[in-house]
């Protein structure tokens, strides 16, 4: 689900003045492996433009970064698709979708629009994302927790690193196909039990893979236990909530949009919630 009110916005220039590329995310400059990663998709955009010159990337959010709310996945699919228009490449938007999934699996998903599958495919070219079903075809929103604002310790790359080490995590691969069919029919036929019900599992499963990673990888805080069962127990009132949580400590609390403003504000009198961001299902990745 591409979220409307949560997004990144990415320039991408290239200089024939510059030495190296420059990398610089809400005003800071970053070098190391944020860098290597990012110089990995500029080298593939310059191999197929024909152009031999260095990069600045500047990038911002409007919400916290790497603390477990998809900023890599905002950022590569911002990135593939400024450097290859910046370098005069008028890539579709699966090529788009592939290129984003070289820097982050999940970027590949923030390309298209509205409600997204990223397709396994037999091979590079045709593992990419398509959209299921457009913005509009149903009205959900995102509230999402945050517990913790910093950048976790563990990244996402490094904690998928780990997942082979655990002991479920073979099980959670080889059961990935039936879940994935029944989120996509559930979302299909706007039937937000059936939703619910899978998006937790699926939730669950990915932490239970890292909490028994050698070295295991505890993401969850206190709050984040505290939402969770907060969010259970309000959908057995009958309210339409569920949760997801990505690698990290922030809670994803998906509702409907009308019940948007409520469930914010329920969700921020939970102690240990600094603050609730909101966001409704959003189109594809654009220029701007």
């Amino acid at each position: 689900m591409n979220l409307e009110g949560l997004h990144t916005r990415t320039t991408v220039s290239f200089q024939p003045s510059l030495a190296l590329d420059e990398l610089v995310i809400n005003g800071h400059e970053l070098t190391g492996k944020g860098l290597e990663r990012v110089s990995g998709i500029l080298d593939i955009v310059r191999s197929a433009a024909g152009l031999n010159m260095k990069a600045e990337v500047i990038s911002e959010n409007n919400f916290p970064t790497g603390a477990g709310i998809a900023s890599s996945a905002a950022a590569f699919a911002a990135l593939a698709l400024a450097a290859t228009r910046a370098a005069g490449l008028t890539w579709d938007e699966p090529a788009i979708s592939r290129l984003a999934r070289l820097g982050s699996g999940s970027a590949s998903r923030s390309i298209p629009s509205g409600f997204v599958e990223w397709q396994m495919g037999s091979g590079e070219q045709d593992s990419y994302a398509v959209s299921i079903a457009p913005p509009e075809h149903w009205p959900l929103a995102d509230c999402v927790a945050v517990v913790a604002a910093g950048h976790k310790a563990t990244g996402s790359t490094e904690g998928h690193a780990l997942a082979p080490t655990s002991p479920l995590q073979n099980a959670r691969v080889k059961d990935a196909p039936r879940r994935i069919e029944i989120c996509r029919n559930a979302i299909l036929q706007k039937d937000f039990e059936a939703f619910a019900h899978i998006i937790e599992l699926d939730s669950d499963m990915m932490h239970a893979v890292m909490m028994t990673s050698q070295p295991a990888l505890f993401y969850w805080q206190p709050a984040t236990l505290a939402v969770m069962q907060a969010v259970r127990e309000r959908r057995k009132n009958g309210q339409q909530v569920a949760y997801t949580i990505d690698a990290g400590p922030n809670v994803h609390v998906i509702c409907q949009k009308s019940d948007m403003e409520k469930v914010a504000a329920d969700l921020a009198e939970i102690e240990g919630v600094q603050k609730v961001l909101t966001a409704t299902v959003g189109g594809p990745a654009r220029l701007v």
